[in-house]
């Protein structure tokens, strides 16, 4: 598998996904720079793209409080990809980054050539849902 798949295997939204599927998606992955202070996503704002972070760390903050800082490995507005939906909170470069970046239109191409991915997706984000219910009530 590239390198762009296996960093997409990772992500708990296509755990389900075959190494073929992978590939697919890596492809329509794009790889970008930003420099420190970049902000990613804001929030309530429209998520048109999701991110992996390859190099370089960001602060997540919801409504102007510090919720975590990330770095390599880690997923940023993945749900975007499927409803497009506002953003939960604002992600802002604190340090130079390399990052992975799908846009939405590119993820629904895949969608569309692959339909059977769609299947896998909704049983990823099924399981994600019930662990989030469990440990709630926990």
């Amino acid at each position: 598998m590239s390198r762009l798949a296996d960093q997409l295997a990772t992500l708990p939204l296509f755990s389900a996904c075959s190494k073929r599927d992978l590939q697919r998606l890596a492809k329509a992955t794009d790889e970008m720079t930003v420099p420190a202070g970049t902000e990613l996503t804001t929030q309530g704002g429209v998520g048109r793209e999701a991110f992996i972070v390859v190099t370089g760390t960001a602060s997540v903050t919801r409504d102007g409080v510090l919720l975590a800082e990330v770095g390599p490995g880690a997923h940023i507005g993945e749900l975007a990809l499927l409803d497009g939906g506002p953003r939960s909170a604002t992600v802002t470069a604190t340090s130079d980054m390399s990052l992975l970046v799908m846009s939405k239109p590119a993820f629904n191409a895949v969608l569309d050539e692959i339909p059977t991915l769609a299947h896998k997706l909704l049983v990823s984000l099924a399981r994600r849902l019930r662990e989030s219910e469990q440990s709630l009530s926990h």
